[in-house]
């Protein structure tokens, strides 16, 4: 099965980013979840970007890299919305990326210096009015991966929430997250598939 690294939103490692984890733990996968504000969770978003903004989101990204030391080349990384940064920026330029899962936020690939490579496929998941996704260039940037990777996915879900996948904050969308949560857990298996395919 997959080896996964999830990083947390701008809220922290929430329970409802723990509960997301736990999920595909069930699912037979290997699950990691670092926590990248060294054990602070905040009730608010305002909150907890004003604390990223503080850290520096240089830092932040190098937190998530520090976690990837002495893990395996060959995984899928995960974020949500701030935790996209770390991830994305492995998942174009660590060797050996299995594929990423970009929830809530997507930037411009050029952001990391690099091109997004090819062999590593992405599903990228946001709300169609949310303010930020939709609303500050990510969902551009989403449909600019799409078209330049073979293997690349958008899907849209109807709404103006941030953080809808978060079952323990308000934004919390029921019937959209337990879509993202089927398309994650198919996207995972398939990886499972096609590694151990290759293998054989």
């Amino acid at each position: 099965m997959a080896e996964v690294l999830v990083f947390h939103h701008g809220h922290g490692l929430t329970a409802g980013v723990r509960s997301f984890a736990e999920q595909v733990r069930r699912a037979g996968h290997t699950v990691h979840a670092p926590d990248l504000y060294e054990g602070q969770v905040f009730g608010s978003l305002e909150e907890g970007a004003a604390h990223a903004e503080s850290v520096g989101f240089d830092t932040i990204i190098a937190r998530g890299a520090d976690a990837a030391e002495g893990m395996p080349a060959g995984l899928i990384y995960v974020g949500f919305s701030l935790g996209v940064l770390p991830a994305q920026k492995l998942a174009q330029t660590r060797p050996g990326a299995k594929g990423a899962l970009l929830l809530e936020a997507c930037v411009p690939v050029s952001e990391f210096g690099a091109a997004w490579p090819q062999d590593v496929p992405v599903q990228i998941h946001g709300m169609d009015a949310d303010p930020f996704f939709a609303g500050e260039g990510d969902a551009d940037a989403a449909r600019a991966v799409v078209k330049t990777v073979t293997d690349a996915e958008l899907f849209l879900y109807p709404g103006d929430r941030h953080l809808f996948t978060d079952s323990s904050l308000p934004s919390y969308d029921e019937q959209a997250a337990m879509q993202v949560n089927h398309r994650v857990l198919g996207f995972l298996d398939r990886i499972s598939r096609e590694s151990t395919a290759a293998r054989s």
